[in-house]
């Protein structure tokens, strides 16, 4: 296989992380505590101070994951989730013409599904779904080997989908013990792990309501598998159970049956999977 020396930045609305992933080896991580009130260039100048610790005359690409959407033709990043100076920047661009290497960036959920085919749980599969269930309800699509991300990288964003009143983000995520029952998830699972029969069963009707997100991607994709991130993922022992009983309710048994649904195991996915980026692009 050829050498492939990449960079991973994780950027995110609290911390921007990156790393250096060499033949499939991910080292030099470091990170640093992002100032989200801060102005564009102020971000980047933090961006800038973190890169320069890892980049040298050996790295073949950068690869970055973004929570928000991204013009990849133009390499630009619109609205970036707790940042709110990052409402349009040409990211790609600014990085690229300080670094002279390829740039490539796409959102954290589709960062997260890539990280899981080269690294973890899909590894070897033809196509996968990657479900990050946190704070938010987000997917990443590996169709027939390549990432799908749609023209503004926002294919596969079941979690905005309408359901009931709201959506399935509102009800299938951590978002889920806030909204429906005013209390903080962190709280609940510390109950439920306690053993909680109230704490329990949130997670029971949260299972449920997953389950049905997860039959609306069987009718839309009908995938072989469904990896699980995100925080959220530390609990399914507690919603196992109902999420599988709605997904077998589906009017598609045999693709149910033959559904897998792993967890993520992977550490490090945001910086591995923005540097599969590059992995991705080239094909390799």
């Amino acid at each position: 296989m050829e050498s492939r020396n990449t960079i991973g930045i994780d950027l995110g609305g609290t911390n921007i992380r990156a790393g250096v992933v060499v033949n499939n080896e991910l080292s030099h991580i470091t990170s640093l505590r992002v100032n989200n009130t801060g102005s564009i260039n102020d971000i980047l100048e933090q961006l800038f101070s973190l890169t320069d610790q890892i980049v040298n005359s050996s790295v073949d690409a950068i690869g970055i994951g973004v929570p928000g959407l991204v013009d990849q033709e133009q390499g630009i990043v619109y609205d970036v989730m707790n940042i709110p100076s990052w409402q349009q920047v040409p990211l790609r661009r600014l990085i690229e013409e300080r670094y002279k290497i390829p740039v490539l960036i796409n959102n954290d959920a589709n960062c997260f599904a890539l990280g899981e085919f080269y690294f973890g749980k899909g590894r070897g599969r033809n196509s996968m779904v990657g479900l990050t269930i946190g704070t938010g309800l987000g997917s990443g699509l590996i169709l027939n080997k390549k990432l799908y991300s749609g023209a503004n990288c926002g294919a596969g964003e079941f979690g905005m989908a309408d359901y009931l009143d709201k959506c399935y983000e509102y009800y299938g995520s951590g978002q889920f013990f806030q909204n429906v029952y005013k209390m903080d998830g962190e709280v609940v699972f510390k109950l439920a792990e306690e053993g909680d029969d109230r704490a329990i069963k949130m997670y029971e009707e949260m299972g449920r309501h997953l389950g049905n997100a997860i039959k609306m991607i069987i009718y839309a994709l009908d995938p072989e598998l469904i990896v699980l991130g995100g925080s959220v993922r530390k609990a399914y022992p507690l919603f196992k159970k109902t999420m599988w009983e709605q997904i077998h309710k589906s009017a598609f048994k045999k693709s149910a049956e033959r559904l897998q649904i792993e967890i993520s195991e992977l550490e490090n996915s945001g910086i591995l999977g923005a540097a599969a980026l590059y992995y991705d692009a080239s094909g390799s």
